[in-house]
């Protein structure tokens, strides 16, 4: 039964990007202080993700899954303490952040990247895709640290029949990396504009960006076109040309032009609430990505939570398609040597609800 259980979820994850609305979209600003702020969307359409916040003390130690869908790879104890944002299992983890400040999450990569075949005479060194990020985030400080360990690991699918992924990888010095593997071999590139989709390769999108090289913020200028007169409709028009659809490339064109004309806040705190009012142009209807006369689930949104996460305050904060509150979690306030390991879920009541202000 655990083993049905456990590959439902890993289809229903690693499938998310099969058709249009499932997508991460990915942004990095940094503030005037010094901060670093990384954050992302979550997306799948067909279904409630059954998000939860994971709480993983110092010291603890839990069985990695193999290829089989039993625990019975890895043995990891978490040399740091880290919090986690998982989907569908809470042994998941898509999101998170150790007390060093090392920052790291999973984004889908279809069709592009390719894992090492699972040898189960290297189980004691292997990890499955959908618990890498646990991985890091239990063993290091730093991005360096994290590439200079990739030569002691194996990193498989966990489902043959899913898609691949990618990661974001940033540490409090505001160094970011993008790992790929592709061909069974991990590919680091460093991502000093900070963004991040989905496929194709994280190259191909830093080349496609040259393609809108004519784009830029504020309004374009009148223009003589013979005896016409041309002039903009409004404002904004320096961007006229920026693809508005839902595909990869072109989320990953709007969120590097949004994020270059956003203005450099003065702290971590205005930093964050401005990387939720951007990323507020990446929610995705739910119908955008279900075929003309199919039936569509019962979920307000393709995009199930946002996240923002602010690397040297050491605070992750969230929101969800059922409650559009911020909540955040401060991990300096977590005794990680004494707390317990926890898991609890994004939403205690997954219904939106209507505040109603009573004028008298």
């Amino acid at each position: 039964m655990r083993h049905n259980i456990f590959t439902l979820a890993a289809i229903t994850i690693l499938l998310a990007c099969t058709s249009p609305s499932q997508a991460c979209t990915g942004i990095t600003l940094k503030a005037a202080d010094g901060s670093t702020v990384v954050a992302r969307t979550i997306e799948w359409n067909a279904s409630d993700l059954n998000s939860m916040l994971v709480v993983v003390p110092r010291g603890y130690t839990q069985r990695l899954f193999s290829p089989s869908g039993k625990k019975d790879g890895m043995e990891l104890t978490s040399k740091m303490g880290y919090i986690g944002l998982a989907t569908e299992l809470e042994e998941f983890i898509a999101e998170g952040l150790n007390e060093e400040g090392l920052s790291a999450g999973l984004f889908y990569f279809p069709a592009y990247g390719e894992y090492e075949k699972y040898r189960p005479e290297n189980r004691s060194t292997t990890v499955g895709d959908l618990q890498l990020v646990s991985w890091i985030l239990g063993n290091f400080k730093t991005v360096d640290e994290v590439v200079a360990a990739f030569g002691g690991i194996h990193v498989v699918t966990i489902d043959s029949r899913a898609s691949t992924a990618h990661w974001r990888i940033a540490d409090k010095s505001g160094r970011q990396v993008v790992l790929e593997i592709v061909g069974g071999k991990p590919v680091f590139h460093e991502n000093s504009l900070g963004v991040l989709t989905n496929a194709p390769g994280f190259e191909w999108h830093s080349t496609n960006l040259n393609n809108y090289v004519n784009l830029y913020s504020g309004t374009a200028v009148p223009k003589d076109m013979g005896a016409v007169r041309l002039r903009s409709f409004g404002s904004g028009s320096g961007m006229l040309g920026l693809p508005g659809d839902f595909t990869p490339p072109s989320r990953f064109i709007r969120a590097a032009f949004y994020q270059s004309t956003a203005p450099r806040l003065a702290t971590a705190d205005k930093t964050v609430m401005q990387c939720f009012q951007i990323l507020n142009n990446f929610d995705i209807p739910v119908g955008t990505g279900i075929k003309e006369g199919a039936e569509i689930p019962d979920i307000p949104s393709a995009t199930q939570w946002t996240s923002a996460t602010d690397i040297v305050g050491r605070k992750i904060y969230y929101r969800t398609m059922y409650n559009s509150d911020i909540r955040c979690i401060d991990l300096g306030t977590v005794d990680f040597a004494k707390t317990k390991y926890q898991v609890m879920p994004l939403d205690k009541v997954k219904k939106q609800h209507v505040t109603v202000l009573n004028i008298k």
